[in-house]
């Protein structure tokens, strides 16, 4: 995980992009790279793009990768953290 999140931090500062991703900003990308994965299934009667979908599945995971890293988050931990509150909620 350190590793990938290294390469995209390293890609992004390289194009001089940092200043840009604010915490605001990154959950607006989210957001709008969701709606277009969102845009593969739009048609129930249609069979989804699967390269689409893989290209917007990373750009959701790039800016939520450049999201934790700005704010210092650990993504692992944050995971498991929710893993067990939807344990909690969701029991077996």
């Amino acid at each position: 995980m350190n590793k990938i999140l290294e390469e995209i931090i390293e890609f992004r500062n390289k194009r001089g992009w940092k200043d840009h991703d604010t915490p605001q900003a990154l959950a607006k990308s989210i957001i709008i790279e969701a709606a277009e994965l969102l845009e593969n299934y739009q048609w129930e009667d249609s069979e989804p793009d699967l390269e689409n979908v893989k290209e917007e599945l990373a750009d959701v995971l790039i800016y939520s990768l450049a999201m934790v890293s700005d704010l210092g988050l650990d993504p692992e931990k944050i995971i498991r953290e929710k893993l067990i509150k939807n344990k909690i909620k969701y029991p077996d």
